[in-house]
């Protein structure tokens, strides 16, 4: 009978065997590291991770690498209930710890820092990956170390780095980075977080107290609120963090003596109030200004922090920083150009016998601005222009664009009595040549009164969704013609009209795209969710008709900003 092959570390994907992208991911790796399958096999391993558990690779492929190697303090097999590693295992999920023990070849016990994470051999079976070292901190003859006493490994502290500058730098929203900056250390660095921040009219807001009960995150409002003002002289280690002086390490006897500001009745409160032993407070402090502080204590873990403890704190402080600034630009820019947008959009004209009703809704995920538009005026031959655009983009400079159409549209049609279609050449010719806008959609539409007391529309469409007319029996139609290219392409195309009667009691609506743009949707799709959704509301008085619509009709998920215009003729021709 032929001798097995031995089994290599590394080399081409072969039973026993990983190379993933790039080739030789284990051998690259300096620490021991092997793969496992997804029933806990070990399918591969190199040459650190034999020299480290002193097996050789015929000896660990194949075999359970949790009943093979994971051992309690004393050398008992560990119970898979306890076993962090197979939970992470389970729940493919990224994980890391350290003061742990895999049972090496000759018996003896091998103290450990391990990560493991979901890793992708190129097959069609999920895998995991385990890196791990020697921790050389703990002792396999000691007592298995309460969590919390045995600080990070290097391994551990770059890696909960690498975490929160990719968690916390990819949401503007100050709301969601606390949320983030609470999990990331919470219960991995501490039981109880606390955040204080500093408001841009210099208040201080206790804005979380999150407690860590086992996995389960719990915030305590009762704690939270506002806070006296930070003094300017107090040696206190809350106020020194606020003041941006240093981080400093803290306890109940730290605020047992008598308080020599508001803030330290607070601290002390808080530290009765939560059991907290020992607290490490450091400041959240931007390149700028300091925007707060961040206290970390430990009620239930054993231990107490040590000024060793500071540098990795102070080092996610930091990157909180730098998140929680970004979110409050963001923010205030975000307040700019809500007001500016507001202040943008016009009133209504009051027309007899007409009913006339529009909303703006910006962006939920955007700047909260953008170029959406519309508008509604008064001409001197007595018609009323109606006009629905889109500049493109979302955020101020789009808003500046709005702006600057919707002006010199307004200019063009009191000077000129012409119909739309030659009014919007003339705004198309100054876009392209004055104005930084790159491109625009709109409809320009004159609407008067016909002799016979009914309503006539008169538009012109540069590349916008068509205007939607229903009558009072539910009857819709899209008003299709009148299309032409849309602004700022210099294209010079001359544009076309198109006329139609509104009947007695009718609904026109003009909206931008926002309204009816999904993703994984098309656009005939969504036309089809508006007429549906209009013909049903239609019977209903216009303010209910007008938000219902929106309710129902704009996406939830889309991220762009809406404007939209409805008007609604009298039930009977010549009626106020």
């Amino acid at each position: 009978m032929a001798e097995p092959e031995r089994a290599e570390s590394v080399g081409p994907w072969t039973p026993g065997v990983v190379d993933a992208t790039p080739a030789g991911a284990l051998a690259a790796i300096g620490a021991g590291a092997y793969v496992v399958d997804d029933k806990g096999c070990i399918m591969a391993v190199n040459a650190r991770a034999e020299q480290l558990l002193g097996r050789t690779a015929e000896h660990l492929v194949g075999q359970d690498a949790h009943d093979l190697l994971h051992r309690d303090a004393r050398g008992h097999t560990l119970p898979t209930s306890r076993c962090s590693m197979r939970q992470a295992f389970h729940a493919r999920r990224t994980e890391q710890a350290g003061g742990e023990w895999f049972a090496k070849g000759d018996g003896s016990l091998l103290p450990v820092s391990w990560l493991i994470t979901p890793f992708d051999t190129g097959g069609p079976e999920p895998a995991t990956l385990v890196v791990f070292h020697r921790d050389e901190r703990a002792r396999a003859t000691s007592p298995l170390p309460e969590p919390g006493a045995v600080p990070l490994t290097e391994l551990e502290r770059l890696a909960l780095l690498a975490e929160t500058t990719t968690r916390l730098t990819s949401t503007l929203d100050v709301d969601e980075t606390l949320r983030r900056l609470v999990a990331l250390v919470l219960p991995r660095l501490a039981d109880w977080a606390v955040v204080d921040l500093i408001t841009e009219r210099d208040e201080v807001w206790r804005s979380a107290v999150v407690h860590a009960d086992g996995e389960t995150l719990v915030t305590h409002p009762e704690l939270q609120g506002p806070m006296p003002p930070v003094p300017e002289e107090s040696p206190m280690p809350l106020s020194r963090a606020l003041r941006g002086v240093a981080s400093t390490l803290a306890g109940p006897k730290t605020y047992q003596r008598e308080p020599d500001s508001g803030i330290a009745v607070e601290q002390r409160r808080l530290f009765k109030a939560t059991g907290i032993h020992s607290a490490a407070i450091v400041p959240i402090r931007s390149t700028r200004e300091v925007l707060g502080a961040l206290t970390l204590g430990r009620a239930d873990k054993a231990g107490d922090y040590t000024d060793a403890d500071l540098p990795l704190i102070e080092d996610i402080a930091r990157r909180a920083a730098l998140a929680l600034d970004n979110a409050r630009l963001y923010q205030r820019q975000r307040k700019v150009a809500e007001t500016m947008q507001n202040h943008l959009l016009p009133q209504l004209p009051r027309l007899p016998g007409l009913k006339m009703i529009a909303r703006y809704l910006p962006a939920p995920d955007a700047s909260q601005v953008g170029g959406d538009w519309y508008d509604a005026f008064r001409l001197p031959d007595g018609a009323t222009a109606l006009a629905v655009g889109d500049v493109v983009g979302h955020d101020l400079e789009a808003a500046a664009g709005m702006a600057q159409v919707r002006n010199m549209l307004r200019a063009y049609a009191w000077s000129h009595q012409e119909p739309p279609s030659r009014i919007v050449d003339r705004l198309d010719e100054a876009v392209t040549h004055i104005t930084s806008v790159p491109m625009a959609t709109m409809i320009f539409a004159r609407l008067e009164a016909a002799d016979d007391g009914h309503w006539e529309l008169c538009w012109t469409n540069a590349g916008h969704p068509p205007p939607l007319l229903i009558s009072r029996d539910g009857l819709t139609r899209y008003l299709q013609d009148g299309h032409g290219i849309l602004l700022g392409t210099g294209a010079g195309k001359a544009r076309p009209d198109a006329t139609t009667v509104l009947p007695p009691g009718s609904t026109l609506l003009l909206y931008t795209d926002g309204l009816i743009e999904a993703i994984g949707h098309s656009l005939d799709e969504g036309l089809e969710r508006l007429r549906q959704h209009a013909a049903a509301l239609v019977h209903r008085p216009m303010a209910s008709f007008t938000d219902e619509l929106l309710r129902r009709v704009r996406p939830t998920e889309n991220d762009d900003d809406v404007a939209l215009l409805v008007l609604r003729t009298p039930a009977e021709p010549g009626t106020p």
